[in-house]
């Protein structure tokens, strides 16, 4: 992420030629580090402003998504409405090169006269804010973050304070430094600093990402190191901070989206980022990119928010079926001691007439091979008959024991089992839709509470519609991959034809994974191996060296009844060995996930 300097100036020359003039009519405080000016203007109609003073996503710019206030605005969103309601903006202005933009907009107070106000939004990571600035007196009449000297010697944040700006940075502006003072600025710095590194210290508007890409412009590799430059490279490197003059003089921003494999934004700039590896780029207005790829990020916190919950739940649950677990072992490692005791009991029970009261008793053991003799303790206090049925009391209690411990243990393992495969869909989910199915399917088997009576009675339309992975093997054979055990369930049980292949990985918590081959009848190799490595590939054993994966026909699939989701049990498999490998994953050319199936 790089909201620099440069971004801030795309941002200011959008801002200028698309709301002066605008009329704010509406303020909201959708959170107490944020806020949203609904501007209207005559040639764009609506448009809505959208300003974060938050540490982590601090930013200006055009919206078009929608926020939800508060029930009661906050009181920075009440003073604003006072002094800007009705406005009119009349300019807007970057700070130089600094990441700070003043909106002046026309107003008029209680009396009804005309006056002046300036929104100073101040994007600096942590240091961020929001003030509204009275240009008459240069007093503040209030910030979305006040703090007191307490906090910063620098300034005071704080009504009826005298605004001063951040300190500056003691940087160049890349539009007034000439060529000489660019080689000296060079020259004087630390030899064994990187040239990127330099940039960023000396020269204002251009943050990391910016200067490493001006270093691999220039013909240099990104870590190129000062002392490594000759009058060549330092000719390549002011052409390029020329390039970048000119663009901040004419306004020829080349506003960019890098995006991963998966469509996902992954970095944003002012100008393309050609360092930077990434399977697509957009181009597009420096509003929309930075509001896509916010969107994008807080779309990821909220997921990986949502995937801890979860996670939570289902670790907490299966730390307690392995401590029961191992509580039902080892009273089934007790309970079988039951056949040695009626053993006991019987070979007493034969020797009565020459046994008598005492610690012990030697008798032949007629069970053994070789009729050996054995000794049994016994109870001094009782009489070998007594001691007798005392064995068999004891055989009796742990043959009790071991039976209702077997069902027990049988119960809890497969409990076990079904968390581990929900824990391990809940860490691959990829989108709130997965997470959404995943917390349905734990309150439907009550390991989770419905927020509310609604979500517990969920409509039976949404309940019979997952949507599986769809790929298309090399040979141009459609895989079906469920995400979670609902999923998996739909996809084996109702999805898939007899004649179709199921694969999962053996005896490890992971998805259904079926080849739709119904009409074709064998499978080539090459399908079936990109169908294991994706049952691999979305299995616990992702990060394992070798997996293997169990293959049948969907006919020799069934779920016993009453098992949980996502539980079969299956026949007539053979097993093949494969290595998770994303890029095989990568190759395989995937279907709209949203596509009705």
């Amino acid at each position: 992420m790089a909201f620099d300097g440069l971004v801030m100036a795309a941002v200011a020359g959008e801002l200028a030629e698309k709301l002066i003039g605008g009329r704010v009519e509406r303020i909201q405080q959708p959170g107490p580090s944020e806020l949203v000016l609904v501007i209207h203007t005559r040639e764009r109609g609506k448009q809505r402003l959208y300003i974060s003073a938050d540490a982590r996503d601090a930013r200006i710019h055009i919206t078009s998504q929608s926020y939800v206030n508060p029930i009661a605005p906050p009181i920075f969103c009440m003073v604003l409405r006072k002094h800007l309601e009705g406005g009119r903006i009349r300019a807007v202005q970057q700070s130089g090169l600094e990441r700070v933009i003043h909106l002046s907009i026309d107003s008029r107070d209680e009396l009804g006269r005309p006056g002046e106000k300036l929104l100073i939004c101040e994007i600096m990571g942590k240091h961020s804010n929001i003030l509204l600035v009275n240009p008459d007196n240069n007093n503040i009449v209030d910030g979305i973050h006040r703090y007191s000297h307490s906090v910063s010697r620098y300034r005071e944040v704080l009504p009826n304070r005298p605004y001063l700006p951040p300190p500056e940075q003691n940087k160049l502006d890349p539009r007034q430094i000439s060529e000489e003072q660019f080689r000296q600025i060079m020259l004087d710095s630390n030899l064994e600093s990187t040239v990127a590194d330099v940039l960023l210290q000396k020269i204002a508007g251009i943050g990391p990402q910016t200067c490493r890409e001006l270093v691999v412009r220039a013909g240099l590799p990104p870590d190129y190191l000062v002392n490594h430059c000759g009058d060549y490279e330092l000719t390549k490197l002011w052409e390029q901070v020329k390039t970048i003059a000119a663009m901040l003089d004419n306004g020829t921003f080349a506003p960019t989206l890098l995006l991963d494999r998966r469509g996902r934004p992954i970095e944003f700039a002012a100008l393309d980022l050609t360092h930077v590896r990434a399977y697509r780029r957009e181009h597009g207005e420096i509003s929309i990119i930075l509001d896509r790829y916010y969107q994008s990020l807080q779309q990821k916190r909220l997921i990986e928010s949502q995937r801890q919950s979860l996670s939570q739940i289902t670790r907490k649950e299966i730390a307690r079926l392995k401590k029961k677990v191992d509580l039902y072992r080892k009273s089934l490692a007790t309970a079988e001691k039951a056949d040695k005791y009626r053993i006991y009991g019987e070979l007493l029970t034969a020797n009565l007439y020459h046994l008598e009261q005492g610690p012990e008793a030697r008798v032949q053991n007629f069970y053994h091979p070789e009729a050996e003799e054995i000794v049994i303790p016994m109870d001094q206090s009782l009489t070998p008959s007594e001691n007798a049925q005392a064995y068999f009391k004891k055989y009796l209690k742990a043959k009790n024991t071991r039976e209702a411990v077997t069902a027990h243990l049988a119960q809890a393992e497969a409990e076990l089992a079904y968390l581990e495969a929900v824990d391990n869909a809940v860490s691959q989910a990829t989108d709130l839709a997965d997470l959404d199915e995943i917390r349905s399917e734990l309150e439907e088997q009550t390991y989770l509470k419905p927020k509310t009576q609604q979500g517990a009675k969920r409509s039976k339309k949404d309940q019979d519609r997952p949507q599986p992975l769809t790929f298309v093997s090399s040979d141009g054979i459609p895989i079906l991959v469920g995400k979670n055990n609902k999923q998996n369930d739909y996809l084996t049980l109702r999805l898939a034809q007899d004649g179709d292949m199921w694969l999962h990985t053996k005896d490890i918590p992971g998805s259904h994974v079926i080849i739709r081959c119904h009409q074709l009848g064998a499978v080539p190799d090459q399908t079936l191996l990109e169908a294991a490595t994706l049952a691999a590939w979305f299995s616990k054993a992702r990060q394992a060296g070798k997996v293997p994966v169990d293959y049948t026909y969907r006919r020799h699939v069934r779920k016993p009844k009453g098992a949980k989701p996502g539980m079969v049990i299956y026949d007539n498999q053979r097993t093949i060995t494969v290595v998770p490998s994303e890029e095989i994953v990568d190759k395989i050319t995937p279907e709209d996930e949203t596509k009705n199936i």
